[in-house]
């Protein structure tokens, strides 16, 4: 314990405090805020650079950027009031890299929040906030509308759905309020996800619940969406999240339980299951047709061939707990994040195709293995429940754990060289 009569003492744990803060690198966190880390007794006051030791009392003043170039992680941090479980690339934002991040408490105001990077990569700021009645369980940018989006949210009982659209003067508006386009209004079940058409302007969207999956078609300038067709996925499953084919928009994967199930969205029938372990995410791979990744509670990151769907074509160790979510590299092939209950998120240099890695098991393993694990991002305090990649900046991630804690990371450097 720090004595506060003694000067050497005092001096040694603020050092010691500060050394915390170098390794976690929580250094921009917004003018005005204050920030607490685990370890310490230290509060950061970003606004005049100073560093307050709660035991000792002793304020150490210091030089941000200096601690920025000396941490551990070159992550951008940014927080957010309450718990999160959801952040999403505003993809039809062209000019600049931005997130959208929904907060998750009961009892509060929940809040949707528009971030964006700064044209120099050094800093998130707050575009614009939002008030969002209940807890936000998913939200999807719009893909071809930057200022509209979809949420999955709850009241602690029950489950909604509704596409919202921000205000076009929200920036001059001194209480901007979100505009509600439509609810997606089904039977009670609760709903898991809604997933909008790959790519384009289009009317369509899914909406997936425990027991069943609705094509929807959508009108912004009407502001009505219909249920056009549906189907059940059978009473001894349920439905947890799914991914629409990039590469064939009739096809939608939805996650099972132990199983990956199929669906054509012509005639909104099921096609073909793949037996996994406790799947809770699924991407498709957006460079290669037939390729898709799995995050598994217990057994890691699984890559799939659609075309040889027995088994995987490659299994990724994961996390020392439960992976949650997976997200392939828009532009990067084998480029892969994870996220998971470990507070980690991993970076993974994978190979998809097929043959190579059947050609690869036939000679000498211990003499072609390459560690597929690039980084691993463990300056995290909670566990990672949202991951999106960048679609404008493509190697630039944004992940969101559920304390609130958003971080902005590039992966430049290990981006492979062609």
């Amino acid at each position: 314990m720090c004595n506060a009569t003694n000067a050497e003492s005092n001096m040694i744990h603020m050092k010691r405090c500060v050394m915390k803060w170098k390794e976690h690198a929580l250094v921009r966190i917004g003018v005005g805020l204050h920030k607490k880390v685990a370890g310490t007794c230290g509060y950061l006051c970003a606004s005049n650079s100073t560093l307050r030791c709660g035991t000792s009392g002793v304020v150490e003043r210091f030089c941000v950027q200096e601690i920025a170039m000396q941490a551990a992680s070159s992550g951008i941090g940014y927080g957010l009031k309450y718990q999160a479980r959801c952040i999403s690339d505003v993809k039809a934002d062209t000019d600049h890299t931005s997130f959208l991040a929904g907060t998750l408490s009961l009892k509060e105001e929940n809040e949707v929040h528009l971030i964006r990077l700064s044209s120099n990569g050094t800093e998130l700021f707050c575009e614009g906030l939002f008030s969002h009645p209940n807890e936000i369980w998913d939200l999807v940018s719009c893909p071809f509308d930057q200022r509209i989006f979809s949420t999955v949210y709850s009241n602690g009982e029950t489950y909604g759905a509704a596409i919202w659209q921000i205000p076009e003067l929200y920036g001059e508006l001194n209480s901007p309020q979100l505009e509600r386009i439509t609810s997606l209004d089904t039977d009670p079940g609760k709903i898991k996800c809604i997933l909008w058409w790959p790519s384009g302007r289009h009317d369509k969207l899914i909406s997936i619940n425990e027991e069943n999956m609705y094509l929807w078609n959508l009108d912004v300038s009407k502001k009505t969406a219909q249920v056009q067709s549906q189907d059940s996925a059978g009473m001894l499953h349920k439905l947890s999240g799914g991914a629409w084919d990039p590469h064939d928009v009739s096809s939608v994967v939805a996650t099972c339980e132990s199983y990956l199930q199929f669906w054509d969205v012509r005639t909104m029938k099921k096609t073909i299951s793949v037996e996994c372990s406790h799947v809770c995410s699924v991407d498709y791979h957006p460079q290669k047709q037939h390729i898709l990744v799995t995050a598994e509670h217990e057994s890691g990151i699984h890559i799939w061939d659609l075309r040889k769907p027995k088994v995987p074509i490659q299994e990724l160790p994961g996390h020392t707990h439960w992976a949650w979510t997976v997200k392939c590299n828009p532009e990067y092939d084998g480029m892969i994040l994870s996220g998971g209950t470990d507070s980690t998120v991993n970076l993974w240099l994978a190979s998809t195709n097929h043959d190579e890695l059947t050609d690869e098991r036939q000679v000498d393993s211990s003499a072609r293995w390459v560690d597929p694990l690039l980084n691993s991002y463990s300056d995290y305090e909670d566990s990672i429940y949202g991951l999106t990649w960048s679609s404008r900046e493509p190697w630039i991630f944004a992940s969101l754990s559920y304390d609130g804690r958003v971080v902005v990371e590039s992966v430049k450097s290990f981006i492979p060289k062609k």
